[in-house]
């Protein structure tokens, strides 16, 4: 259980590779209750931070970074265990909103966003929850396309897509209710509406119909 902010010290990873930058994100999570902030410029940093401490209740991710790409440093903290994982970008373009929250990402913040969004989506995050930019929420809102058993193109909502990729990984009903703050009757209720859209009642085809349209990974 992680604790919250306002309770209990959290630890925290920021990377990012302008260093005016990195140091107000720092300073506005410990003025949240952040006891540990870690910091790395690149991802060849954040990688020895993550192998040297383990991973952190939270992590703080530009995506633009010198030596790689952020999104691949997303998928690669998730597989070691880090599981509230928050982008920070420079970019509004839909495809990146997706491909972060793809990666494994449950959160979306423009580093143009004001520090009460920063703050509002870090405590999400901490509380268990998604959270994506005022500004690319509409994007978000707009679903995904995958097409069906019947090769007819389905529009999947983009908490559909959460909910499928967590299928992907593996987590039970109950396991994704609490990742996404829903109850598991709730998370069987998308599972059915993504089942009649994608014409199938099976997890795995439909996990794959939509690894196949790139939807998730």
């Amino acid at each position: 259980m992680v604790p919250h902010p306002r309770e209990e010290l959290f630890s925290v990873l920021v990377v990012d590779d302008h260093p005016l930058l990195r140091e107000a994100i720092a300073a506005r999570l410990r003025s949240m209750g952040a006891g540990t902030v870690y910091e790395a410029a690149s991802v060849a940093e954040a990688r020895a931070r993550a192998h040297a401490n383990g991973p952190c209740d939270l992590a703080i991710l530009d995506l633009g970074l010198p030596d790689g790409s952020g999104l691949d440093l997303v998928t690669e903290l998730r597989s070691l265990g880090w599981n509230r994982l928050v982008v920070l970008a420079s970019s509004d373009d839909p495809y990146a909103v997706r491909s972060a929250f793809q990666a494994g990402a449950q959160a979306y913040l423009l580093k143009s966003a004001s520090a009460a969004i920063v703050t509002d989506g870090v405590k999400r995050v901490l509380d268990g929850g998604v959270y994506a930019d005022p500004t690319v929420a509409p994007l978000l809102a707009t679903g995904t396309r995958v097409p069906g058993t019947d090769n007819t193109p389905r529009e999947l909502s983009a908490r559909e897509v959460e909910v499928l990729q967590l299928v992907a990984d593996g987590q039970s009903n109950k396991e994704i209710g609490e990742a996404l703050s829903l109850s598991a009757l709730t998370v069987k209720s998308h599972l059915s509406r993504i089942g009649r859209k994608l014409g199938t009642g099976d997890r795995a085809q439909m996990v794959a119909l939509a690894m196949r349209a790139g939807v998730i990974r």
